[in-house]
């Protein structure tokens, strides 16, 4: 007996699925020796006694591989069940192979004309049987196999089309050459046209620039112009055009090319991008106006506070010189408060010229710029600075030490008044009955130099250490000090692009810090 070997077809169905062979036979010996014969060649094989029985399996299982169906049988012979079989619009094509020990040409026609596939003559040879049978059994796999694929397919379809329609956005599928092939149902509200309308047609009728570059994706976007994109737009059914935002996906099928275009329209977004441009360009101008009328108002606020401090300081001269004249030459003559008072008035006139004088220093520094940072010698402006420094030093017995200091990127003679404003400010703010002891050092920091001017002073609680920094802000009540000195450091820092800070805590020194570039050349 030959072998047969079931399709590997078989192999792609569920483990519920059969493939049913229905054996039709009133005599039990033979379908005994079908099964046999058949054994192995099918997942399942029905068996029947008579026509009727037949019937019953046609309509329990509704489709069979094949029918292997006996002539002769008594009560309903094989043609009459061959003929209610096919009156089923289900078994209408289902295979019916007649087997009969008789050859008639009678027989053999009306077998036919009923819709057999052929006749096997008794006895049954079963290589024959087997290969027959095999060929309806691989056609009903084969036949399975292409019924899920359709409706594998159909259900993509279904869930694509699903997909195509709850898009928020207008989408369009055409070939290469742009002809639409399917539309959903967004198309019609952003474009006006029904499905019937555009399907087969041109989707250049819808985006005049649509084009395809062959690339696996694209996105083409409409702009005004501000980003240097050609504009892309749309025309409605009445002729009114709109920016849109387009994505193009390829997908090779065997029909060949199609494209999936999402169209966007971006309207909207081009009004609320250009109320944007306008409020910027309104806030940029109004900028530039408070920005004109501050720098007008700053210019006349410097101006006029040159002029007092220039214009107040020879009055005020006057007035200290002979209030010190009455002191020396009169002075004996005062009784009680009368030479307090005089000595108030000296007091204050001097405090006042000195004053005057800082804020002139200050005013040139915050208004020089136009001096070039050059290659300077930190520790020759250290010398200039404790130069001008002596007396003090001398008069409060201070002890300055310093490490190598470095050439820097700076002003030269604004590097010499930072120097000069913090050890002044080290002395003037040292504990009483306690000399003054500073030391001035340097470290590289990045890009920059790190100089530090530590001294062993009365210190500063940490929530004033941005407040120092300002102009004429002054801690302490009983030092001599214009309270400038700090706020020209901090100008002069900055103008070189550095910055000025300080550690310290009350009653434990101060180290103040402060950031000068490396000179040209040199890191």
């Amino acid at each position: 007996m030959t072998a047969f070997s079931p399709s590997p077809l078989n192999q792609v169905f569920p483990a519920d699925y059969k493939i049913r062979l229905l054996l039709v036979d009133d005599n039990p010996d033979n379908l005994i020796s079908l099964e046999a014969m058949l054994h192995g060649i099918t997942d399942e094989m029905v068996l029947a006694r008579s026509g009727r029985e037949a019937l019953r399996h046609v309509l329990e299982h509704q489709d069979f591989a094949a029918i292997l169906l006996d002539v002769k049988m008594p009560d309903m012979d094989g043609f009459e069940t061959a003929g209610l079989i096919r009156s089923r619009r289900q078994n209408r094509n289902t295979p019916i192979l007649f087997l009969t020990g008789f050859r008639n040409d009678e027989q053999l026609f009306r077998g036919y004309d009923l819709g057999a596939v052929d006749f096997l003559f008794k006895p049954v040879v079963p290589e024959i049987l087997r290969s027959k049978v095999a060929v309806f059994v691989e056609l009903a796999r084969t036949n399975q196999l292409l019924r899920r694929q359709a409706d594998t397919l159909a259900k993509a379809e279904l869930k694509f089309r699903s997909l195509l329609e709850a898009a928020p956005d207008a989408m369009l599928i055409s070939q290469a050459d742009g002809s639409i092939v399917l539309v959903n149902a967004h198309m019609h509200d952003l474009f006006g046209y029904e499905r019937g309308e555009v399907r087969g047609r041109n989707i250049r009728m819808l985006v005049p620039g649509w084009s395809f570059p062959f690339l696996p994706s694209v996105a083409l976007r409409s702009s005004n112009g501000a980003d240097g994109t050609p504009d892309l737009y749309a025309v409605r059914k009445d002729g009114t055009r709109f920016p849109i935002e387009i994505s193009l996906s390829p997908l090779q099928t065997e029909e060949g090319l199609l494209i999936t275009s999402v169209i966007r329209d971006i309207s909207e977004r081009r009004k609320a991008e250009e109320k944007i441009r306008r409020l910027n360009a309104e806030l940029e101008e109004r900028v530039a106006s408070r920005t004109a009328e501050l720098i007008r108002s700053n210019d006349a606020l410097r101006q006029f506070a040159w002029a007092a401090s220039h214009d107040l300081q020879e009055p005020l001269r006057m007035v200290v010189a002979y209030s010190q004249w009455l002191m020396k030459n009169h002075g004996h003559q005062l009784q009680g408060d009368a030479r307090q008072f005089l000595d108030f008035i000296v007091t204050g006139g001097v405090r006042m010229n000195n004053l005057l004088g800082a804020l002139r220093d200050y005013m040139q520094v915050t208004d020089s710029g136009g001096e070039e940072l050059t290659k300077t010698d930190a520790e020759e402006s250290l010398r200039l600075a404790l130069s001008n420094l002596q007396s003090s030093i001398e008069e409060s017995g201070a002890r300055i030490t310093s490490e190598p200091l470095p050439a820097v990127l700076s002003v030269p003679v604004l590097l010499v008044q930072v120097f000069q404003n913090l050890i002044a400010n080290a002395i003037r703010y040292a504990k009483q009955a306690v000399a003054p002891e500073i030391h001035i050092s340097a470290a590289p920091n990045g890009l920059d130099w790190a100089f530090a001017v530590q001294d062993n002073g009365i210190g500063i609680a940490p929530e004033y250490h941005e407040r120092v920094f300002g102009v004429f802000k002054r801690l302490h009540a009983e030092g001599t000090g214009t309270g400038i000195g700090l706020a020209i450091s901090k100008a002069a820092v900055e103008r070189w692009g550095g910055r000025i800070w300080v550690d310290s805590q009350l009653g434990e020194g101060a180290t103040f810090r402060f950031t000068v570039p490396y000179p040209k050349g040199v890191r």
